[in-house]
């Protein structure tokens, strides 16, 4: 069967369970360090491993960060919620139990709304985010036995569950990529998909178009990337459909994603909440959320990345493309405007940002703030340019120079002899003896053909090693052209 006519008869209904590592210093119910890299089995204390007798305390700046997301999601925040036990028994789980959130958590109801590559916005409902620990880590690739790391246990997640709106592999990268980027925005959590701390789960079911009952859902893990979670999701779709044409049933089940084959695999049958047998903790008291402490967070709540956009749009006049680049990251947004603050030039600083900063950034796989020209000699070069004073070639150079050394533009321009020649007279003279050198190409112009214009401006470009400025070559050049017509 065609693809279309399959892409037509059914649809497909996506929700995502996205897991974010809270930035905190400690973990979530006791003051071990949260972090990532120390070595295995050394960030445990008797309460992240569960021993009998001791009791967890929450970790306060957890709380703040579900807040801060709650308000990004404009999301109803319960200021009454309880922690519960979700049980169940994994080797590298000790305390056998999960401490989460269920039937109250501290985000309720929200919105996401995304961009799709057509310039289209959706909105996508968020059902809930809760605070839960995490669980510790096996690993299965060390010998012919699986290795427990248990430093993670314990360590903050906030676990955000969509409902299910999404309805392509396209619109779950989509929204997934806007939720990291509000998490980068708020500063709770650092998005490394690599590494784990940003994970992301999809339920997947398809039934006829038209149809309201959902389908048979599946859950597909271990996806670790924008473009894996794409390619997994897609490909799950098209499984199910296969197996209804067939006329097999969907299995409700729990399958991994292998990138490498790319095709999602088996791993157990999948549970329903009632398996885990939540219940309340005995050792936690219910979360009371002050409206005072409330107001605080809501009043400290950062730019969002949209509203960011929205603004560089209207107010700088950037277009949609150039602020979407520069507001993909928050440090690239922030070195954009400590630049800005020094020209208003906000186009040309966009594209030396875009085009030059980002690219020995990737190459060098360094942060922003760690680049060597700062937002402000940035400015000052942006503002050489803008002004007239070099062209945009020569700007380049200066640029190359500047990441060399910490001189001031100026005085590199002034060093190397590369002022834009803007003396009308000493072009003209120049232009004037190019045209006299080449009568064959001029005789192609004036017989229509305009492209030869091109050939005597790069001409006069060589000649003055790009120090000549663009305006004022092409305006001679029309001149003195015409005069020989």
């Amino acid at each position: 069967m065609a693809v279309s006519y399959l892409e037509e008869k059914y649809e497909p209904v996506i929700g995502l369970e996205v897991h974010a590592q809270l930035k905190t210093q400690t973990k979530i119910f006791c003051s071990c360090p949260a972090g990532f890299s120390a070595e295995s089995n050394s960030n445990v204390c008797p309460v992240c491993l569960g021993h009998p007798g001791v009791l967890p305390v929450l970790n306060r700046k957890a709380v703040e960060f579900a807040v801060k997301l709650g308000y990004a999601l404009d999301a109803e925040i319960n200021t009454s919620s309880i922690f519960a036990r979700k049980n169940y028994f994994y080797p590298d789980l000790p305390k056998g139990y999960q401490i989460s959130q269920f039937s109250l958590p501290v985000v309720g109801e929200g919105k996401l709304l995304i961009e799709l590559e057509d310039g289209s916005i959706r909105e996508i409902g968020v059902n809930r985010a809760h605070l839960e620990e995490d669980a510790g880590k096996s690993i299965h690739d060390r010998g012919p036995y699986t290795l427990v790391d248990v430093n993670r246990c314990g360590v903050p997640l906030l676990e955000i569950v969509s409902h299910p709106d999404m309805r392509s592999g396209a619109e779950a990268a989509a929204y997934l990529k806007t939720l990291r980027q509000i998490l980068l925005y708020l500063d709770i959590c650092d998005g490394n998909m690599e590494e784990g701390s940003l994970r992301c789960d999809a339920n997947i079911s398809v039934r006829l178009r038209g149809e309201t009952k959902l389908g048979t859902k599946t859950e597909v893990k271990n996806m670790n990337s924008f473009k894996n979670v794409e390619k997994a999701i897609n490909y799950e779709i098209a499984r199910q459909i296969e197996l209804l044409e067939d006329g097999e049933a969907v299995v409700q089940q729990t399958l991994l994603w292998n990138a490498d084959k790319g095709l999602a695999l088996p791993m157990r049958s999948k549970e329903d909440s009632h398996d885990y047998r939540y219940f309340p903790d005995p050792d936690l008291r219910p979360l009371q959320i002050d409206a005072g402490w409330m107001e605080e967070i809501r009043r400290a709540m950062p730019e969002l990345p949209a509203a960011k956009k929205g603004r560089y749009i209207s107010e700088m006049g950037l277009p949609p493309y150039d602020a979407a680049v520069l507001t993909q990251q928050p440090d690239t947004a922030a070195y954009f405007e400590a630049a800005a603050i020094h020209t208003k030039a906000y186009k040309e600083l966009s594209n030396r940002i875009m085009t030059d900063v980002l690219s020995v950034v990737n190459d060098r796989k360094i942060p922003i703030g760690n680049f060597t020209i700062e937002p402000q000699r940035m400015a000052q070069l942006v503002e050489l340019v803008s002004s007239g004073v070099i062209s945009g070639k020569i700007a380049k150079e200066v640029f190359a120079l500047m990441l060399e050394e910490k001189t001031l533009p100026e005085d590199i321009v002034k060093r190397e002899g590369l002022m834009q020649i803007s003396d009308t007279g000493e072009l003209e003279k120049l232009i004037d003896q190019l045209l006299d050198e080449n009568p064959q190409q001029v005789e192609e112009y004036l017989a229509g053909k305009e492209k030869v214009l091109g050939f005597f401006v790069g001409k006069v470009m060589r000649e003055t090693k790009g120090k000549a400025n663009p305006g004022s070559v092409n305006s001679i050049l029309l001149s003195s052209l015409k005069k020989r017509g």
